[in-house]
């Protein structure tokens, strides 16, 4: 199975494409979508609409990932930062993937194994896991951190589906499970 994690950024996107084989992850491709530092919003979310859609043309995910927006000291840069995941959700649906959000703290747990963990640390394990020659950038790495919280989360939410009475199948919404 393919996962594609984003870490959304109104001037930098970075995103991460892994394949899950069992409980083996397999790097395939890392990177991240420039917008540049200037220039009008409306076109700067469009090179991320199409960007995302470009990535999921090119690797074909089974699924999707994306890091949920915190909430900044600064209100503006909170909103403007939900409008750029906005654009990379709306290329996911848009291409009928499936889309679970993960916040900060539950990507570190599940890479690093700890909530508090620092982006070097979040780079480091991210190469360890996927066996990288060196380090992502950070942007990438959180991408791929995504991705790599969203692997694990899928063998919980199997090993669940297992248990629950049949025909009743549970998912993730709004990080709860569901039925």
């Amino acid at each position: 199975m393919i996962i594609l994690g984003i870490d959304p950024g109104l001037r930098t996107t970075g995103f991460g494409v892994i394949e899950k084989h069992g409980a083996k992850l397999r790097y395939i491709a890392s990177g991240t979508i420039k917008t540049g530092l200037e220039g009008a919003l409306p076109p700067r979310l469009k090179v991320i609409l199409h960007g995302v859609s470009e990535i999921i043309a090119t690797y074909q995910p089974a699924c999707s990932a994306i890091e949920k927006v915190f909430v900044n000291v600064n209100p503006q840069s909170t909103l403007l930062l939900g409008q750029a995941r906005g654009a990379a959700i709306t290329a996911l649906v848009s291409a009928d993937l499936d889309v679970a959000e993960y916040t900060a703290v539950q990507v570190k747990q599940a890479v690093v194994g700890t909530g508090k963990a620092a982006k070097p640390q979040v780079q480091d394990m991210v190469a360890r896991l996927l066996k990288l020659p060196g380090l992502p950038g950070t942007d990438a790495a959180d991408a791929l951190g995504v991705a790599i919280c969203h692997a694990h989360s899928i063998d919980t939410l199997s090993l669940l589906n297992g248990l629950s009475p049949a025909g009743q199948a549970l998912r993730m919404k709004n990080s709860r499970l569901v039925s």
